[in-house]
């Protein structure tokens, strides 16, 4: 099965979740909001997706528009999970 390496940027609400997405867009940043992987403990249900390529510059947007990151963590991500696929 092939996968793709992400990095998964856990927030602490959803607000801090959909305001993170915005700055990203803004800083031309290409990111996804996604439900926390189950094996990841978070106070939040959505986290913010980048490629791993792009996380030294999402961390630093994020940390210029002050929005505070939880934790960080690289998700290997098969094609079929990317797909939506669950079965």
């Amino acid at each position: 099965m092939n996968a793709t390496t992400y990095v998964v940027i856990l927030v602490y609400s959803t607000s801090h979740a959909i305001r993170a997405e915005k700055v990203l867009n803004e800083a031309h940043v290409d990111c996804k909001l996604i439900p926390v992987p189950r094996h990841i403990s978070s106070d939040c249900g959505v986290c913010v997706r980048v490629s791993q390529a792009d996380q030294d510059a999402a961390l630093q947007a994020l940390e210029a528009a002050r929005v505070e990151v939880e934790r960080v963590q690289q998700e290997a991500i098969s094609k079929r999970q990317e797909a939506g696929d669950r079965g």
